[in-house]
């Protein structure tokens, strides 16, 4: 009886995030903000019945009843994270506060379902982070010398970089994280923030050839720092965020040209320079010629999707535990493998729909500095993602990046949390100035 319930319920879910991914991208059709509510809230509908469907099953598979005062935790988050977002902003966008519950969700079913203990880890940083970043809409509307602090982003990102790189916690073959009074942190998660916020100020300032040059500078000097600590995945992430937002500022394609040049140059020098970068390029190229040791990782999430298919096997039904670290950098084939290849899709849609969200808010701003920001945060997310798909699905060699929203780790979660409500900031700050206008 239990098998049957969870084979159905493996088909309703994909229906229902289908359904829901449907809806993300069909708000962007609708004109007037009475139907975009409408399809926002159809897409709460489906959210909450995935949810309640995964945990029946987990309920069903472990017969724990934490599970179900888990599951009931988190329905009161959600419910106040959703209702809570309007009451505080009248203008927020739903389908951003929308986006995020649904990656949440997703992230909280495949985290119970591989550790219960660290899924309860997760939703406590997660209702602290959300709690603590509520506030950040307020300051984007309210505090107007953001753009006064460039240097003042770039010193604490590069010193916090040089902390890491100096006495960093070293975990496997590159030093990312700090640990203080028993708590680990990454500060590379949050340098990329502070890094954006930089590289807006400088060029809302000028982008005449001088500030370019020193903007570079301090750019590069960030991504060495990142380079010597070995932590190449984020060294890559904020050399295209800054690629790109150098390209919005100048619309020169010199520009553009020439740092894909470099980028070429110190891809190659970093993989003569560093042994752990060939192992990852070795483990890319060809997995299967040393499937128990260096391609172990990328193999057993190759297998993991192609087991699952279209459909999945299910929850409980795979294996996933054999993946490394897969609660991390590989949740995505743990997705694949048990929610099917449909789902773990709809979920990658669904982070290109917030994607679109960031460029189109970006669009409508007219201040420089805050549409520099909108953009370049938008780019740190969906370079983010690339590179977390890419190297699960073996588009890419492997980063370490992690997938926002989804997969483990307070860091990540709490530099999603920050970027999103910064985002949501200036949608709301744009919608206010839009009702003033109307109004005057």
């Amino acid at each position: 009886m239990v098998n049957i319930i969870i084979e159905t319920s493996k088909y309703l879910m994909i229906l229902l995030i289908a359904c829901y991914t449907f809806f993300n991208f069909r708000f962007f059709s609708f004109p007037d903000l009475e139907r975009k509510r409408i399809v926002c809230s159809r897409q709460n509908q489906a959210m909450f019945l995935i949810h309640l469907l995964a945990y029946l099953i987990i309920y069903l598979k472990t017969e724990d009843e934490r599970v179900l005062a888990f599951y009931g935790a988190q329905v009161v988050f959600f419910l106040a994270y959703i209702y809570l977002y309007r009451l505080l902003y009248r203008n927020v966008s739903r389908l951003l506060v929308n986006n995020a519950c649904m990656l949440m969700c997703v992230g909280f079913i495949m985290l119970t379902r591989i550790s219960f203990d660290r899924a309860v880890r997760q939703f406590i940083i997660v209702a602290a982070a959300a709690a603590v970043t509520w506030i950040i809409p307020y300051i984007m509307d309210h505090v107007w010398q953001l753009c006064q602090g460039a240097w003042v982003y770039a010193g604490i990102g590069l010193a916090l970089l040089a902390v890491v790189c100096i006495v960093g916690t070293t975990t496997f073959g590159a030093q990312l994280s700090l640990e203080i009074g028993g708590v680990t942190f990454q500060p590379s998660e949050f340098v990329k923030i502070t890094f954006v916020f930089f590289v807006a100020a400088m060029f809302y300032q000028s982008t005449d050839f001088k500030t370019v040059v020193v903007t570079t500078a301090v750019a590069a000097a960030h991504i060495l720092i990142l380079a010597a600590s070995r932590d190449l995945g984020s060294a890559l992430l904020l050399f295209v965020t800054y690629l790109f937002m150098l390209f919005i500022a100048t619309s020169n394609w010199l520009y553009l040209g020439s740092g894909l040049l470099a980028g070429v140059g110190a891809a190659s020098i970093a993989y003569l320079v560093f042994p752990h970068v060939q192992t990852r390029v070795a483990a890319w190229a060809d997995p299967w010629s040393d499937i128990d040791n260096k391609g172990y990782q990328i193999t057993q999430s190759l297998f993991a999707i192609g087991t699952g298919g279209w459909f999945g096997m299910g929850l409980y039904q795979g294996m996933p535990y054999k993946i490394p670290v897969v609660e991390k950098d590989f949740i995505f084939a743990a997705i694949s493998e048990e929610m099917g290849g449909i789902f773990a899709l709809c979920v990658l849609l669904i982070c290109v729909g917030c994607f679109l969200q960031f460029m189109m808010i970006a669009g409508n701003l007219q201040a420089a500095f805050f549409k520099l920001i909108a953009f370049g945060l938008g780019i740190v997310y969906i370079t983010q993602v690339f590179l977390t798909v890419g190297g699960v699905t073996k588009f890419i060699p492997s980063t370490g990046v992690t997938l926002p929203f989804v997969s483990y780790g307070g860091s990540s979660i709490l530099s999603t949390f920050i970027l999103f409500n910064i985002i949501q900031g200036l949608y709301i700050l744009k919608r206010n100035e839009e009702e003033e206008y109307e109004e005057g």
